[in-house]
């Protein structure tokens, strides 16, 4: 097998978005914190309703897609398709926004841990402008594989490789054939995992710290360690144990154009994304929902 190799720390730093939740934000912090085809990854993660009740209110989006992941708390997504969808501990939001959408996500508790990520995917330009969907994922739907030992992978999209078995998650079939893995590791245990060759890709330690590779190169707790290329990843958790978030998908190789929420190749397009917007056009589109399959 190859190894693939850490080959670049990206440290997450303190954010706000929406009407002022309070997160951390490592891919997207940057023009040149970016990963084709993932434009950003938030995480966030309080015990205190002051930083997470505002939520997101009502916002556009166009030419990318969106990832909700939520691990504690309740979240209610509305949309100008008329569509209302709830996200519990454990459930997942797979949203295309594409030619356009506008969309609420809302906390539906007043105490408590609200945890949770966001992650941008982009879209190549011909998939941009195609019409809008989105799909509810409950936590009981994603298979967990077990791989020994206590460690354990939820496979969010695509297909996991281990142990001789192929185990496909709920999201599959995108023309960026992402993978999306949770990987519980306890302490000091190892887990290899293969990943396509030519596949971009990416870590996320949102518990404890890892160490990646067979050179042991440290991830720091709430940083994203950019991959080499290879056709297998090794990761170690440290004393405390990690938990890890996986990433990969096929590069895209186009430009990227982004003002806020609209990403697409060219100034123009922005434009013409705004001017949809301020018309009232961008929140005409109809949005699918997507049953899973």
């Amino acid at each position: 097998m190859a190894q693939r190799t850490l080959q670049r720390v990206i440290a997450s730093v303190a954010a706000s978005d929406g009407a002022g939740v309070k997160l951390r934000r490592s891919l997207g912090a940057g023009p040149f914190a970016r990963h084709d085809p993932f434009l950003m990854l938030d995480e966030f993660y309080s015990d205190d309703p002051d930083d997470y009740l505002a939520g997101f209110p009502s916002h556009p989006h166009r030419g990318f897609e969106t990832v909700t992941y939520m691990l504690d708390g309740h979240m209610q997504h509305q949309d100008s398709g008329g569509n209302t969808g709830d996200l519990g501990p454990g459930d997942v939001q797979w949203m295309t926004a594409a030619r356009g959408i506008v969309h609420s996500e809302m906390p539906q508790q007043s105490a408590g841990r609200m945890r949770g990520f966001q992650l941008w995917l982009n879209l190549p330009a011909k998939e941009k402008m195609k019409p809008a969907a989105y799909c509810d994922i409950p936590s009981a739907a994603i298979p967990v594989v077990d791989a020994g030992g206590g460690a354990a992978v939820k496979v969010i999209a695509g297909s996991l490789e281990h142990a001789g078995r192929s185990t496909r998650g709920p999201i599959h079939g995108l023309s960026t054939d992402p993978r999306y893995f949770d990987v519980v590791l306890p302490a000091g245990a190892s887990l290899e995992l293969r990943l396509p060759v030519g596949h971009n890709a990416f870590l996320y330690a949102y518990e404890g710290g890892a160490a990646v590779g067979a050179e042991r190169k440290a991830l720091p707790h709430r940083a994203a360690g950019v991959l080499s290329d290879g056709d297998a990843v090794r990761i170690e958790a440290g004393a405390a144990g990690a938990r890890v978030l996986l990433l990969a998908g096929r590069p895209i190789g186009e430009p990227v154009v982004q003002y806020g929420p609209f990403v697409m190749n060219t100034r123009e397009e922005i434009e013409q994304a705004i001017a949809d917007y301020q018309s009232g056009a961008l929140a005409t589109q109809p949005v699918a929902r997507i049953p899973l399959s």
